[in-house]
């Protein structure tokens, strides 16, 4: 089959041919239709991940849409979404023709949503909707405050308060182009993460309180973000894309019992990631959560993770095979 293989660490995988998989007990084989390129796949191919260092050659793509051809649990011809473990254990991922996936990872797909809009939700999807249903519990009516807004996460988080009825979700970016990416997804106003004063400019865009804040980025942003919690607000950290690091006010968290919380799909049992992804993808199919993204072939792809890597896209880039 045809295959992105990543041959040394650190470097982007190139295109060619690659043994077609050999499912083993317990796994099923599917034709990929999708595959995104995620963080997750740019930082196990760093080797520098605290999984460690995947033994190479290997196929990245921790998650995918496709049709099963082969299984004995699903019918083929099937659509499904599925994960893998690419690049935190032995075994090849979703950037290929053909991939072999666990059972219990196999996620039957009944929804009108196109296979790429699901591949750039995929996961990030997921991580919203838990982050605000499970983890938040995000009432309506509460305020939301969404840091890395432009972001897969942060747009589907975006999303998803609306649906939940929040009654104001402020949102904070990088770039204009993410501010608009913020904006398309339904924030009500969203905060320049490069403004000289940026705890005044939140507190101006949120009204000074906030019941929950969505962090996938953590850092100083995080740390003037805690500063706004409302009484009982949570803060759930799922990602540090801005620093390991964050400091909180004692006397904040104290004063108005709020909460610092952290999320991982990695907790999600196969039921909740299949309940999550159900629930996110039919309000995608009624335009309410949504993900910009753009498609390349498969051929494509170290050209394809080269603009990921650096950011160089319209949003989350999938791959076609």
């Amino acid at each position: 089959m045809r295959a992105a293989v990543l041959r040394v660490h650190g470097e982007a995988p190139s295109h060619g041919e690659h043994p077609d998989p050999v499912p083993s007990e317990g796994q099923s084989v599917v034709r990929v239709t999708a595959a995104p390129v995620v963080p997750l796949d740019l930082l196990c191919a760093s080797g520098t991940s605290y999984f460690g260092p995947p033994e190479v050659p290997y196929v990245p793509g921790v998650q995918g849409v496709g049709v099963v051809e082969r299984s004995a649990v699903v019918a083929p011809g099937t659509k499904v979404f599925f994960a893998t473990s690419a690049g935190m254990s032995p075994g090849d991922g979703s950037f290929a023709e053909l991939c072999a996936v666990p059972d219990q990872d196999l996620v039957v797909l009944e929804t009108p949503v196109p296979d790429t809009e699901v591949a750039a939700l995929g996961l990030s999807g997921v991580a919203a909707w838990m982050v605000l249903t499970w983890r938040a519990q995000l009432q309506p009516g509460e305020r939301v405050l969404v840091l890395g807004g432009g972001g897969a996460v942060g747009q589907a988080a975006i999303g998803t308060a609306r649906v939940l009825k929040a009654s104001r979700v402020v949102a904070v970016c990088r770039s204009e182009a993410a501010r608009q990416r913020a904006l398309a997804a339904g924030a009500d106003e969203v905060v320049s993460l490069a403004s000289d004063d940026l705890e005044g400019a939140l507190t101006d865009a949120t009204g000074g309180a906030v019941d929950v804040v969505v962090d996938p980025v953590f850092g100083a942003v995080a740390t003037a973000a805690a500063r706004l919690l409302a009484p009982g607000g949570r803060l759930v950290n799922l990602g540090g894309a801005a620093g390991d690091e964050a400091t909180f006010s004692s006397a904040i968290l104290r004063s108005r019992t709020a909460g610092i919380l952290g999320y991982t799909n990695n907790a999600l049992t196969p039921n909740q990631r299949r309940d999550a992804l159900t629930a996110v993808l039919q309000h995608a199919a009624a335009g309410a959560i949504a993900v910009a993204h753009e498609t390349a072939p498969l051929p494509d792809v170290t050209t394809a993770w080269h603009r990921q890597s650096s950011g160089q896209t319209l949003g989350r880039l999938v791959l076609t095979p």
